[in-house]
């Protein structure tokens, strides 16, 4: 299992969704490894005092959608 967990707005057409939040998603999830879950920064900051733990993977290009900082979530 891996997976990519990203916020943000996204926009409905026609019974699909779209939008950068949408990008950011797939392409943080496509860096995550084996049986880790990748998150971006404005995922940690929201859900600070949560009790996660969050793990510095270090900044990652994201085609077309700039540079962010991941982070793996532990716990």
């Amino acid at each position: 299992m891996r997976a990519g967990v990203h916020t943000g707005e996204l926009e409905f057409a026609g019974g699909n969704i779209r939008g950068i939040a949408v990008h950011v998603g797939a392409r943080v999830c496509g860096l995550a490894g084996a049986d880790e879950v990748l998150a971006t920064s404005t995922v940690r900051d929201l859900v600070a005092g949560s009790g996660l733990v969050f793990q510095p993977r270090g900044e990652h290009e994201l085609r077309g959608a700039g540079t962010w900082t991941l982070f793996a979530v532990d716990g």
